[in-house]
């Protein structure tokens, strides 16, 4: 029997705000000594009172309007109650079932909702000891959760990767995965390729801090999954961590269902009420996002795909380019990088766009999710010109096929 990946994700970012979601503690926190930016609030000692941080409340709708999402005008925080060692209060204000923004699309996945929540403390293990960093508690968290229409790692990462593009573009968070402002989780199911039913479980990958090591995950887990449901068996619903060192992921508890939570209104936080002239405000504000600059670049200015990449990821690259929009001025820039992006500019254009022409069975099923179909398309790319950088020329021909 053949098996179909069903994959979602649940994508977090720390805002760049100057304070905490709910105090003046600051939000920067990275590098700072260990509970040193801490407060009555985010410590959650009794008689604290939560004040919402305004610009990150903004920060999320505008993320939310810049994935396409509609905004709720009626909104409010819930309280989120669970035990863990990096959580002082015992629950974390979140948002349950009116989030600020829901029902978006990126890339033809649909985004279920973006909401706001507060950090949590980070856990420091030492020996044997554990030791918790309050620093990270009360960050002002956007979540981005996606429905589970993915159909393949590589799917997944085109994705994620345009979700960074456009948190920095937006000017909201440096979305810098090795400083854990980016932390990523895959909801992760498998399924008979005849089926088109939901499984009836799912697999959560936890805090996962670079691209590279998602698909590594998901990848893994697909395997196992596959091997566990042709013995016959059934995957447990759980929550797994991923292993960098081995490259497996492991378990850690069994996956909470949303009752667990016993979530409520926030009672110490007046729901909050948007005008429609408020939202287009902040539309209005939105500057030009990856894919139309992608766009412009190729069409207004007649550059060739994979340039029109490589300057849309770099927003003072697309300003240098505007100032003397040219091709020699986008050559120049280019071959500024380093040495592995230049390889991709001696890809011609003009010989992916004949090999994708030539292939229309391999484009739609890489369309499907069928991985074997873009190693085949890098195969006749690399017949056509020999030596080239495969992983780059991955990407160009994902960014030739979504535009």
């Amino acid at each position: 029997m053949s098996w179909q990946t069903v994959l979602g994700f649940e994508v977090h970012i720390e805002l760049g705000t100057n304070t905490k979601m709910f105090c003046d503690c600051p939000a920067d926190h990275f590098g700072a000594a260990p509970n040193t930016q801490v407060c009555p609030v985010c410590l959650g000692l009794p008689g604290a009172l939560p004040v919402p941080n305004a610009r990150a409340i903004e920060w999320c709708v505008k993320l939310g309007l810049a994935l396409g999402c509609n905004v709720n005008l009626f909104s409010k925080f819930d309280r989120k109650n669970y035990f863990y060692h990096d959580l002082p209060k015992g629950y974390q204000i979140s948002q349950y079932d009116i989030p600020f923004c829901k029902n978006g699309e990126l890339l033809g996945h649909k985004i279920t909702r973006v909401h706001m929540e507060e950090d949590t403390g980070k856990l420091q293990h030492s020996g044997a000891e554990t030791l918790i960093d309050f620093n990270r508690s009360g960050v002002p968290l956007v979540e981005i959760v996606t429905g589970p229409d993915f159909v393949s790692s590589d799917d997944g990462i085109l994705f994620l990767k345009e979700v960074q593009a456009i948190v920095r573009a937006l000017g909201i968070s440096t979305a810098d995965m090795e400083k854990g402002s980016m932390r990523l989780e895959a909801n992760i199911s498998v399924r008979s390729s005849e089926s088109s039913d939901i499984p009836n479980y799912k697999v959560e990958i936890k805090n996962v801090n670079s691209f590279r090591f998602i698909k590594k995950a998901i990848d893994y887990e697909v395997t196992r999954q596959s091997r566990i449901l042709e013995s016959g068996a059934n995957p447990v619903q759980e929550t797994r961590g991923f292993k960098e060192s081995t490259g497996e992921t492991v378990s850690q508890r069994l996956k909470e269902e949303a009752n667990d939570y016993r979530y409520f209104p926030e009672p110490d936080i007046p729901p909050l009420q948007f005008t429609k002239q408020q939202i287009e405000a902040w539309r209005s504000e939105i500057p030009v996002l990856p894919a139309q600059v992608r766009q412009e670049l190729i069409t207004k200015y007649q550059l060739s795909p994979q340039y029109a990449v490589i300057i849309s990821s770099d927003q003072n690259m697309y300003i240098q380019f505007l100032k003397n929009p040219s091709k020699a001025t986008a050559d120049a820039l280019v071959n500024k990088r380093p040495l592995q992006t230049i390889s991709a500019v001696k890809i011609d254009p003009e010989v992916v766009s004949k090999i994708l022409s030539a292939n229309p069975k391999a484009v739609a099923d890489f369309k499907s999710g069928k991985q074997q179909a873009l190693f085949f398309l890098i195969g006749q790319v690399k017949k056509e010109l020999g030596n080239i950088d495969i992983k780059l020329a991955g990407d160009i021909i994902r960014a030739s096929i979504y535009g």
